[in-house]
């Protein structure tokens, strides 16, 4: 399937959840929120929830700064 990651259009398997995907691209850890067409999924849900193709996924980390 065709997703669009943090602007960039990228390709994943029919039916990877937001885990997999995270888990997929080496950034499950850094992840602290994710929007999947602008509507944010909770953290326990990421293991269920499979984008469609065509969906927006937005994938946010916190920095710290001063």
């Amino acid at each position: 399937m065709k997703l669009t990651v943090n602007g960039e259009e990228r390709h994943f398997e029919d039916g990877a959840t937001i885990a997999q995907i995270l888990k997929t691209l080496g950034i499950q850890e850094q992840v602290m929120a994710v929007a999947l067409n602008g509507s944010i999924v909770k953290r326990e849900e990421w293991e269920r929830v499979s984008p469609k193709d065509g969906d927006r996924l937005e994938f946010l980390t916190f920095v710290g700064g001063g």
